[in-house]
């Protein structure tokens, strides 16, 4: 395990500038795990990195339909998965993705994909705690109003990002 990256994130606009920066060391074959409460700025750095490697199609979370492949300018196809909903690994695994082939970036992914590959990128992002929620709630979508709330619609606030490879792929790889 090499801590490729610990930093500060300061708004949704560098969030989304660290995604691009990823891209620039991504290649076909890469898997990239996001982990982060919601509103973290998961699928923010997910669009950074799909812009950069010119994505087609609007890159946004793709919750209820778990993954969505955007091909790209740029070689391989980004395939953007959200394991949220799904109870266990088995089930990601029915999806059939091109893991060999494409950067796959599972958003709610650890614990999900052990075993697919044994080279992963996981990024780690946390806020204050509270952020974004309305004052009185206890969790995401607790107090009144806040229950059609987009969950990345949240304070532009600092976030801490850990970037740690895992395998031999990241041996060496700097950011």
């Amino acid at each position: 395990m090499n801590v490729l990256l610990d930093t500060t994130v300061a708004s949704s606009a560098a969030m989304g500038e660290l995604g691009a920066r990823l891209a620039g060391v991504l290649r076909g074959g890469d898997l990239v795990v996001l982990t982060g409460p919601l509103g973290a700025g998961k699928t923010t750095m997910t669009r950074g990195l799909g812009a950069a490697l010119g994505a087609r199609g609007q890159v946004s979370s793709p919750t209820f339909v778990l993954a969505r492949t955007h091909p790209t300018t740029a070689g391989p196809d980004l395939v953007h998965v959200d394991a949220y909903r799904l109870s266990d690994p088995v089930e990601l695994d029915d999806l059939d993705l091109d893991w060999d082939a494409a950067i796959v970036v599972v958003e709610w992914g650890r614990g999900m994909v052990d075993g697919i590959s044994d080279s992963v990128l996981d990024v780690e992002i946390s806020r204050p705690t509270g952020a974004g929620e309305a004052p009185g709630a206890t969790g995401p979508g607790d107090a009144p109003g806040t229950e059609d709330t987009d969950p990345d619609d949240v304070p532009d606030e600092p976030r801490r990002v850990v970037v740690t490879g895992t395998g031999p792929r990241w041996d060496g790889v700097a950011l």
